[in-house]
């Protein structure tokens, strides 16, 4: 295990779900708070750690709101992406696709503005410091109306050129898709990308409405898919990109055990599946906690994790020519370390 877990730790790879919010880390959330001057009802980072036990998507949702009040100007924004980069870099990582709850923001008072500008900000340092590319995901949030969704659309719009795709996240059971169709079609009638979170408490049913309805070029999550047989196969043949998050299956009890997480039978089953880490500072851990934590159960050999991070790479919204020189070094890596 000591030599695999160093194998994937320095796999070059591409985290394709990262919610920036969520790598608010609890000492970072301290430091903001006292920078802003905001009362946050925990008495130390330990405490607010203990607080991170979850028994359903909810509980995490409350905290995660709450933790995200600490974010006020453009210079917290910056600073929570940089933080981000930083771990990611140390992760192998070479490309980020980061999903932003802007109505998170907003609807306490925050500009857009603040919100975008002090994220685009990081990750442009980012990738001139770090060598870090990234794309940014404007997510809706599911369990608001449709025409919050629009609201938010229209004031992105001086953004858009620096925005890659749509997403839609947020509480999932009661909020299909299906409910965001609209807003979805006039997202890719602008030229964005279109994402969508379903099937990870959701119904299969829900994944079809992200296929059939919001017309998704990436799948977010994706696990209950393996439900349904012919989702599985449809899936598989189209060569869509599920963004698995394992640790977050853990801790949101989604799987019951890591060692049982279906990510090895997704691989057979021909699905383009990835890794991510979701929410890292909720969910114990980046990137490479999330690859390593999939290394015990002994069911995944190196092939097969190259495999994880080179579909990391072809889901990715990168042009051909940047994947291609991605994969080249990827392929240079396996060869290297498995001579």
């Amino acid at each position: 295990m000591t030599d695999l877990a160093h194998f994937v730790s320095g796999l070059p790879k591409a985290e394709l779900h990262l919610h920036i919010e969520g790598s608010l880390e609890p000492e970072q959330m301290f430091e903001l708070a006292r920078r802003n001057r905001i009362a946050i009802p925990f008495a130390s980072v330990e405490e607010l750690r203990g607080a991170y036990s979850f028994s359903r998507l909810q509980d995490f949702l409350d905290i995660y709101y709450q933790g995200a009040d600490v974010l006020r100007t453009e210079e917290d924004f910056r600073d929570l992406a940089l933080a981000y980069f930083r771990r990611a870099a140390a992760d192998s990582v070479v490309h980020a696709e980061i999903f932003f709850d802007p109505q998170t923001h907003t609807d306490r008072g925050i500009p857009f503005q603040v919100v975008a500008d002090g994220l685009l900000a990081g990750m442009q340092e980012a990738e001139r410091d770090l060598d870090v590319t990234s794309r940014l995901i404007l997510c809706f949030l599911r369990h608001l109306d449709e025409d919050a969704a629009f609201d938010t659309l229209a004031a992105a719009e001086p953004w858009l050129d620096r925005i890659a795709a749509v997403g839609l996240d947020s509480s999932e059971v009661g909020h299909p898709p299906s409910k965001f169709r609209k807003v979805f079609d006039r997202a890719g009638e602008m030229g964005l990308l279109r994402v969508a979170h379903a099937g990870e408490e959701g119904p299969p049913a829900y994944v079809h409405e992200a296929l059939d309805l919001l017309h998704i070029d990436r799948l977010d999550h994706g696990n209950r898919a393996l439900e349904d047989r012919a989702l599985t196969t449809r899936l598989a043949r189209s060569g869509m990109t599920l963004t698995v998050c394992p640790l977050s299956n853990l801790k949101l009890c989604v799987v019951a055990d890591i060692d049982a997480h279906p990510i090895e039978r997704m691989l057979r089953l021909g699905l383009r599946a990835t890794v991510n880490s979701d929410d890292p500072a909720y969910f114990g851990g980046y990137v490479n906690d999330n690859y390593r934590a999939l290394i015990p159960a002994g069911r995944l050999d190196a092939q097969d994790f190259a495999t994880l991070a080179r579909n990391s790479f072809l889901g990715s919204f990168l042009d051909d020519v940047a994947v291609t020189r991605h994969i080249d070094a990827l392929d240079a890596y396996v060869a290297a370390a498995l001579a």
